[in-house]
């Protein structure tokens, strides 16, 4: 921006009065140092001098801009704008500041103006692109930058911003090229090799991803951010302490850096562990990392923490069987903390909450999609709670649209997507001022911890989209299903806990057809093929023995795991199972096998072929669960410590089919191998799992009790 200033300085400074001039020059002198307040001093005392100096209007315009002072930016540039229009700089700084206010379509129209006066403005062009870039419309950020390539062939900012709408296309080998052009045009560009490991990590290829990421390490020795992402594809695949020194680099090149600081905390906690030992050693670690984190930031590292808050969650924390209040509490303080500083400097008056006939409930997740947490908990919501009584708000964070997100658009009282920036959700979610806000996942996507870490609402509750206690202190409650808890189970959450009856949620069958799976699953005559559908980081190294164990009491069986994304995830957990294997005289290969990810109809044609679902130990699977049920196969559970490693049996109980439900590892073993041996008793199960499941979909008790507890939320 500056350098734009001096040359329209140079430009125009003959035609000022001299002495006007004389300060423009000595206020750009300070401009160009930083030194705003000089800067300011000289611009006044020109305007002093001459009111309606064109550059000394646009110039402090840009001060204000720089000082967040949106307002006065506007008022200030647009004086100079009415002087004189023809002025490039000004229509784009104008539009910069537009920017800043919310006001997209008018941003775009100045930088529009800006290059019809211009047509060869770069920052003009680049600005335009990033607009429509960070406001979801990639697609015309691509064609922006197309053609301004025409004319400016060798611009690499325009290149990497080509780059970057393919690559928000989900054009990930597309973007890898055009990151590569745009290294061929500047091999010393560090944002391109940054840029090409962004597009080859959600290509699939973390490896070269990594590779890059170091490149533009190499090229820029002062920046943290290649290094910290280097750490964060590590963490993704497993290589856990390589990802703890990546961002211990980028402290080292950047102590104030705050993601890196953030992420050297929660990275602590591996997605698959090597062996039952290392659980405890990395909870020791995390604890230990968290204290330092609660003392780093302090008041003046507030705003630069923001960034951070929800972006490296420790996710993995959950799925180990221990009670986190404490850990998490901790946690959710600083998150906390962090966010009531960014909301109070953020925060703009908003009218007082009138009467209404209506209760309003806002309901904040990215996940109003056909995903599991839509299909669990939100789905039933949004179509059963009373509209007459209650008015629901969506805001849809995510970028996934599908046919469920319009029966959710159909269902809102009012329906907002993104992207948007975090100003402008909070603002969304303040304006509407609901009674009640409902988080149904919070610590599944960076903007929900962001949002749900202060307190936009009277009341805030969260669910169990991940079934774990926020530690949140300003989350009020945590709705769960009285059928999910243990007894005593409120000494698990920082929140109040408040039991819907049942399992706590209205569930619809998926009803889709059954598809024959496009694997085949090899197995001699009359072997049990016995399901295994979780993900890696469910399956704790403790628990491998059990695997084992049915391999050994049934002599022959087959294991089917699913490969998932990244597949390197997978891997470790092969390896982990083989040397478990091992340990009882026997090889992994000839009992287990892992598949491709499966669509919906394949995975249910398969349950329908299966002889038996061995649910995880510890972190229990309920979509899974549910789907197994619809396919009349039999589940093997344990009954676990905490909610989240109670979803099969819950939903076994309430079927009436206690003698699926283990109460330890070893009864595990036992109920797997007499489904695997006895076929007869497997056909008898199929038969009351069809006769019985009935009473799990559209239960409408959990929506009734969902209704009295808004209503006293509410103060109704």
């Amino acid at each position: 921006m500056l350098g734009w200033l001096l040359k329209s300085h140079r430009k125009k400074k003959t035609a000022m009065p001299d002495a006007a001039a004389e300060h423009v020059a000595l206020g750009l002198g300070h401009h160009q140092a930083g030194q705003l307040r000089e800067a300011g001093l000289a611009y006044d005392e020109a305007l002093r001098r001459d009111p309606e100096n064109v550059d000394a209007l646009h110039f402090s315009g840009v001060i204000a801009y720089q000082q967040a002072r949106h307002d006065d930016a506007q008022r200030l540039i647009a004086r100079a704008l009415a002087l004189n229009a023809a002025n490039p700089p000004a229509h784009n700084n104008l539009g910069n500041v537009l920017v800043k206010q919310g006001r997209l379509e008018d941003a775009v129209a100045s930088f529009e103006r800006a290059i019809a006066l211009q047509p060869d403005y770069l920052d003009a062009h680049v600005n335009l692109a990033s607009v429509w870039l960070e406001h979801g419309r990639p697609e015309l950020a691509l064609d922006r930058c197309g053609r301004a390539l025409e004319s400016l062939p060798g611009a690499v900012r325009l290149r990497l911003q080509r780059a970057q709408a393919l690559a928000a296309l989900g054009r990930h080998d597309d973007a890898a090229a055009a990151f590569r052009e745009a290294i061929e045009a500047d091999p010393a560009s560090p944002a391109a090799y940054s840029g090409l490991g962004h597009a080859l990590n959600d290509a699939g290829r973390p490896e070269d991803a990594i590779a890059a990421y170091r490149q533009a390490a190499a090229l820029d020795a002062k920046a943290a951010g290649p290094r910290y992402d280097s750490g964060v594809v590590c963490h993704a695949i497993g290589r856990t302490d390589e990802a703890l020194a990546c961002f211990a680099d980028a402290l080292a090149v950047d102590p104030e850096f705050a993601p890196a600081r953030w992420a050297l905390t929660t990275a602590q906690l591996p997605a698959v562990y090597g062996e039952a030992a290392e659980v405890e050693q990395r909870r020791s670690a995390f604890a230990c990392e968290l204290e330092a984190l609660e003392r780093w930031v302090a008041p003046e590292r507030l705003a630069g923490s923001v960034h951070a808050v929800g972006v490296q969650q420790p996710f993995y924390l959950a799925y180990q069987d221990r009670n986190n209040r404490e850990l998490l509490g901790r946690y959710g303080a600083v998150c906390a903390r962090v966010m009531d500083g960014w909301l109070r400097g953020e925060r703009s008056s908003t009218a007082a909450r009138g009467a209404r006939d209506r209760i309003r409930v806002g309901v904040v997740s990215a996940h109003f999609h056909g995903h599991s947490v839509w299909h669990a908990i939100i789905k039933g919501w949004l179509l059963q709670i009373d509209p007459d009584r209650f008015e629901l708000d969506v805001f849809h964070l995510g970028s996934t649209h599908d046919a469920q997100t319009e029966l959710a658009r159909s269902r809102a009282a009012a329906f907002h997507a993104g992207p948007l920036t975090l100003r402008q959700w909070t603002e969304a979610i303040l304006e509407r001022r609901p009674d009640v806000l409902l988080y149904p996942d919070v610590g599944m996507e960076p903007v929900t911890v962001k949002l749900a870490s202060m307190r936009l609402a009277p009341v805030q509750a969260a669910a169990w989209g991940h079934p774990e206690t926020t530690g949140l202190p300003t989350i009020d409650c945590y709705l769960s299903g009285r059928d999910l808890e243990p007894v005593g189970a409120d000494a698990h959450y920082t929140e109040r806990l408040v039991a819907l009856p049942h399992l706590g949620c209205w569930y619809e069958a998926t009803g889709v057809e059954p598809e024959a799976p496009p694997v085949a699953i090899e197995a001699p005559e009359g072997t049990p093929v016995l399901v295994c559908p979780g993900v890696p980081f469910k399956y704790a190294p403790a628990h491998d023995a059990a695997l084992a164990g049915i391999a050994r009491a049934l002599g022959a069986c087959r294991f089917v795991f699913f490969t998932h994304r990244p597949p390197e995830l997978s891997e470790r957990l092969r390896l982990r199972l083989d040397a478990a294997f091992r340990r009882e005289g026997l090889e992994f290969r000839d009992f287990g096998v892992f598949v491709p990810w499966l669509p919906r109809g394949a995975f249910l044609g398969m349950l329908k072929s299966a002889d038996a679902m061995l649910d995880t130990i510890g972190f229990s699977g309920f979509n899974t669960a549910m789907q197994a049920v619809e396919a009349g196969l039999p589940i093997v559970t344990v009954e676990g410590r905490f909610m989240r490693g109670r979803f099969a049996s819950a939903i076994l109980r309430r079927m009436q089919l206690p003698e699926l439900v283990a109460r330890s590892a070893e009864e595990y073993v036992a109920v797997a191998a007499k489904l695997g041996r006895d076929a007869a008793y497997r056909r008898g199960l199929r038969e009351r799992i069809e006769a019985g499941r009935g009473i799990l979909f559209g239960d409408r008790a959990p929506i009734l009790a969902m209704e009295a507890f808004l209503a006293e939320a509410a103060g109704r």
